[in-house]
Parts: structure tokens; sequence; C-alpha cells
């Protein structure tokens, strides 16, 4: 089966690193540039993962993953932070608000293809 993952990222760079990343890896990508655009594409599509900056115009990250939380047909939807927020209690935060997991930028790609992996697995 084919994961569909949304990248939701302000910096299209950062898109274009992990879309080259994960495509290699055999999954549908789909891309974000805002949180709004990332709400109305996850309800859209139901992606099986979600990569979600922190900060972003429109919607925040974790308001979007206080969303996905809150919408009992997204229950199975995975969601890891990939941010520069970086402080312990931004990590803190992210993962209490029900982020899989937590990567700070810069990421080491085989880094995060390790954690889509474990997130897809859970």
């Amino acid at each position: 089966m084919q994961h569909t993952v949304l990248i939701a990222d302000d910096e299209p760079s950062v898109r274009l690193l992990v879309q080259a990343t994960i495509e290699a890896e055999g999954y549908k990508v789909l891309e974000a540039c805002d949180g709004d655009e990332a709400w109305a594409l996850i309800q859209e599509h139901r992606p099986s993962l979600v990569l979600l900056d922190v900060r972003m115009p429109g919607r925040t990250g974790l308001e979007i993953l206080g969303s996905i939380k809150a919408d009992a047909e997204l229950t199975d939807t995975k969601v890891i932070l990939l941010t520069a927020s970086a402080q312990q209690s931004d990590i803190n935060a992210g993962l209490i608000a029900g982020a899989d997991f937590y990567l700070t930028k810069p990421f080491s790609p085989r880094e995060l293809l390790s954690r889509m992996d474990e997130a897809l697995l859970l």
C-alpha cells in the first residue's frame, strides 16, 4: 500500500528536500505552504502521515495537530513535527499535543525516513 504524506512548511527549500527524500522511498507526496492549505488538504486527502512545521502562516502546526487529534475520521493519521523550534519547552508542547515524533531542523534525511517508518507502524 502506498502511503500519502503531506508536507506542510512555508519554506520551499525544506519542502523540496523532504519531497526528494521521501518520494524516492515510494511515498505519494502532497505539499502545503501554509497552515490553512495544509488543513484543507488533510480534510480532502486523509494522508497517512503529516509532516508539520510548527511556525507557518495561517494555522500553526500545533493548531493543525490539535484539529487532527479532535477529528474522529483522522484517528489513524500520524503526525511528525519538523521544525526549527528546538527549545525543550517547544518539544514538550508538541509531544503533549499528540505528535508521534518531533524532529528539529536541520534534520537528517535518514532520521526522517526512520521516524516516518516508525510512525506508520504505530
